[in-house]
């Protein structure tokens, strides 16, 4: 659990097998707790680490070394 700023308090980081145990976490773990008002969920598909961080050059804006598109 991550306390954070902004407009939400808490990030919470969970490990489960499949979207299934996300929904069975959040609908009845997490909403039966009376303290947990509003619950938004955000999941990620993919995580993208370059091996290497490639300094920007000079006078330009750094970027990722590898930028994914989707359409």
């Amino acid at each position: 659990m991550f306390v954070t700023s902004g407009p939400y308090d808490f990030l919470l980081h969970i490990a489960v097998p499949d979207v299934n145990g996300v929904y069975a976490f959040v609908i009845d773990r997490l909403t039966e707790r009376r303290e947990v008002a509003d619950v938004q969920t955000t999941m990620a598909y993919e995580h993208v680490r370059p091996r290497v961080i490639e300094p920007a050059p000079s006078g330009e804006p750094a970027r990722p070394p590898h930028t994914r598109r989707h359409r």
